[in-house]
């Protein structure tokens, strides 16, 4: 549970936060700009020119290092949610030595933890756009916690304590922060009840931005997936070949690949999302498609250096370190403009289950598929080939490769995403002020009167 929300309302909430301080030291215009992001940063309701009630706006005004401080913690509370997903992949070699499992059935352990864990996602993204997102996540935060302190497998024990104190500074220093204005504007606008959660998915699938940027999300989320769970063992088998490193059949495995491709991911990861984000900046004020463009150029730049980092494993470690750093680079570019376009095309009420969706189908498509799929095309080239650590090391070479075209596909989608973006940003600007569409009042067909605008 804690999996599944964690990513979908510790956004909301930091972008909640984000918007109290600057509510407070910073009056909101509406700009005559396309985007939906205003001047201030802010979105939906807020970016119209829409202002808050003053004593809304005067209750629950935060200063500014209390926000960065709740901001901060929301970011250590995501970041154990990736801890818990990348556990197995660090001892990938070992567990396999262990327990006598091919490619196929180790990549099928990740499949089926993934799979299992999303199931709720949906759920709690819809209760996260209507119920107290600090208390869905402080339950699952202690219902994950208990799972973990009641496992006893690869060292899971360390993980209930930093939850735990995950728990206590959400407890303590994030604030519970209400149902702001812009994602109740569309409710009190056109008086009437709240959307159901199949109201919002028909909506959200007459959206093409959104449904073009999901796939592209997911084409990204199954190249992370295969190349987080096989990366380190790739490297290491790639050490062996080049005589660098002795195979590992009995005693423990050398983690040493385990721990450069987690630093450089780290690495990569950090400066990648600032450097997608500062282009987006930039580059939307003289284009206003330039967030799905930018999407889309960085993963046509990926597919060639993850073909390079492949190709060169076998001739070069260091070149293919380089180029697999840079495709890496490349592709964490993308995660914060991902998210600007689903915040821009959404409208407020519905933004939590858009992210539960788009993180459902990025993942069951993406992520959850592709070590399985990734495993199963290694085994099944080893098994038409001599059985020797070459010919193991080659056959997993080239089940990577289903990477590079994936990777492909996923820009092609961001391209087919600009396509639609501004129409689908001035629809949600629109429905932000306090009006439907045809097909949304067709859908709810209340008989209620709307309000005047």
């Amino acid at each position: 549970m804690q999996l599944c929300s964690a990513p979908i309302l510790t956004e909301k909430l930091q972008l909640a936060l984000l918007g109290m301080f600057t509510e407070r030291i910073k009056p909101q215009t509406g700009g005559p700009q396309s985007q939906s992001l205003s001047p201030a940063g802010q979105y939906g309701a807020l970016a119209s020119g829409t202002r808050l009630p003053s004593s809304t706006s005067a209750s629950w005004s935060l200063p500014r290092w209390r926000a960065y401080l709740a901001a901060g913690v929301l970011c250590y509370i995501n970041l154990l949610n990736y801890m818990n997903w990348f556990i197995i992949p660090g001892v990938l070699l070992d567990v396999q030595e262990y327990f006598h499992i091919s490619d196929s059935h180790a990549g099928l352990l990740q499949t089926v933890f993934i799979s299992c864990l999303l199931v709720s996602a949906p759920v709690f993204g819809y209760l996260g756009d209507r119920y107290s997102r600090k208390a869905i996540l402080s339950i699952g935060i202690l219902l994950w916690s208990g799972a973990g302190l009641s496992s006893s497998f690869i060292s899971y024990q360390i993980m209930p304590c930093l939850d735990a104190t995950a728990l206590a500074l959400l407890i303590l220093l994030v604030p519970d922060i209400p149902r702001g204005a812009a994602e109740k504007q569309g409710e009190g606008a056109v008086r009437t009840p709240r959307s159901s959660w199949c109201e919002d998915v028909r909506y959200l699938g007459r959206n093409w931005s959104f449904v073009f940027s999901t796939l592209g999300v997911t084409a990204i989320a199954f190249v992370t997936g295969a190349l987080g769970f096989w990366a380190p063992k790739f490297l290491f088998e790639a050490r062996v070949v080049h005589g660098l490193q002795l195979p590992c059949f009995q005693e423990q495995c050398n983690s040493q690949d385990s721990l450069i491709f987690g630093a450089l991911t780290v690495a990569t990861g950090v400066i990648g999302v600032m450097l997608g984000a500062e282009a987006s900046r930039k580059y939307k004020k003289v284009n206003p498609r330039a967030e799905p463009l930018i999407c889309a150029s960085s993963l046509f730049a990926t597919a060639p250096c993850l073909y390079l980092a492949l190709i060169l494993a076998s001739r070069t470690l260091l070149a293919s370190y380089v180029f697999l750093a840079l495709g890496e680079l490349l592709l964490s570019c993308n995660w914060a403009v991902v998210a600007d376009i689903l915040l821009s095309v959404v409208v407020p009420r519905c933004r939590g289950t858009a992210e539960a969706l788009q993180i459902t189908v990025a993942h069951v498509l993406g992520d959850a598929g592709s070590p399985y799929l990734t495993g199963l095309i290694s085994s099944v080239l080893q098994a038409e080939r001599p059985d020797s650590y070459l010919q193991h090391f080659l056959s997993l070479q080239h089940s990577f490769l289903c990477c590079a075209f994936a990777i492909v596909l996923g820009a092609g989608c961001f391209l087919l995403t600009a396509l639609h973006l501004e129409r689908d940003q001035a629809r949600a600007r629109q429905s932000g002020r306090g009006t439907l569409d045809n097909k949304d009042i067709a859908s709810r067909n209340t008989g209620e009167p709307r309000a005047a605008i």
